[in-house]
């Protein structure tokens, strides 16, 4: 196995644990599992918008409120949002925690799919440091995401190597 296992309801401690007040994300097919996850998390309000570059200015906008949001978009919808990753996230000091969804990556680098080939040179280009999640077992690197964003004042990726496992309803707090 090339990618590991990573449970949303594992994910969500973590940014509980941490103070989330906002997961701003455009919903999609990679990331339905986190987004039920955190429908069942009443202390962390979902905001979703309807194009990847919304995410960053309305975190800005929550930032500035005194909240403390996280951004969860895909790779390519992260190119879509280089302007506002530019003029606001860089621009203005924003320490903000981003969630990028790593489509099509495998540790091998093998893959066909060019979102996940210019994420990393992206993310270089921009200097945005970042870290890799690809399981449970590097949950570890959230914590530390959110110390480099606040000790910078510059924003910091979460590349989501992975997708999002399936939780039971009974995980979830349904029946």
């Amino acid at each position: 196995m090339i990618n590991g296992v990573l449970h949303p309801k594992n994910v969500v401690a973590q940014l509980v644990e941490l103070g989330v007040s906002h997961y701003v994300t455009l919903p999609d097919s990679e990331t339905a599992h986190m987004y039920k996850a955190l429908m069942a998390e009443p202390s962390i309000t979902l905001v979703p918008v309807s194009r990847e570059g919304e995410a960053i200015p309305v975190a800005a906008g929550l930032f500035v409120a005194g909240q403390n949001p996280v951004v969860s978009i895909q790779n390519a919808g992260l190119y879509e949002a280089g302007d506002a990753l530019r003029g606001l996230a860089l621009g203005i000091g924003l320490p903000l925690v981003m969630f990028i969804g790593y489509r099509g990556h495998n540790r091998m680098g093998d893959t066909p799919d060019t979102a996940a080939k210019y994420l990393e040179p992206f993310l270089h280009m921009w200097r945005v440091d970042y870290f890799v999640v690809e399981s449970d077992d590097d949950l570890d690197r959230v914590p530390v995401a959110f110390e480099r964003a606040a000790k910078t004042n510059q924003p910091f990726a979460v590349a989501i190597g992975t997708e999002y496992a399936k939780e039971s309803s009974e995980e979830l707090g349904g029946e």
